[in-house]
């Protein structure tokens, strides 16, 4: 019982971890020296599917993988969970960044929760800046509370 509460400790751990982590690469990094990579996700620049910023899904699914793999390989130790978490965040932020904000597949497009109107209108917030600088919002599961208030304020209008 011990393992299994530990075990989902780290993974948890993990997972709102990541938050911190991809809040700082979408700002530092993504803002910063890898604009190039990201800039087409604020900018269309051409009509198909995939963007280049598309790729910051393979770079940070590697750490995931990584440690899943050496923690299969020295008998599903606390590594194994910390990739579990990671990967976990990584197929959060598919959903809701990719399908639910961005709409890349028409689904949940018709959600009344609090939270999630919230969330999408901190990432038009974060996409009203069409350049590197000046940027906001950058996390994508926490939002500030001045768009939890707007949308109580919208709610109730």
């Amino acid at each position: 019982m011990t393992g299994i509460v530990l075990n989902g400790a780290v993974t948890l751990a993990s997972f709102i971890s990541m938050e911190v982590v991809a809040w700082s690469a979408h700002k530092y990094l993504m803002h910063g020296w890898l604009w190039t990579l990201h800039r087409d996700h604020h900018r269309k620049e051409d009509a198909g599917f995939f963007e280049r910023n598309d790729f910051f899904f393979l770079i940070f699914a590697l750490p995931g993988i990584l440690c899943i793999f050496l923690g299969v390989l020295h008998h599903y130790n606390w590594l194994f969970w910390v990739g579990i978490g990671i990967t976990l965040y990584g197929f959060c932020y598919f959903l809701v960044h990719d399908i639910f904000i961005h709409q890349r597949f028409k689904l949940f497009r018709r959600t009344d929760n609090r939270y999630f109107r919230s969330i999408r209108r901190a990432h038009k917030m974060h996409h009203k800046h069409l350049d590197k600088e000046d940027g906001e919002c950058f996390g994508m599961l926490w939002v500030p509370f001045k768009y939890f208030r707007h949308e109580k304020k919208e709610q109730n209008a």
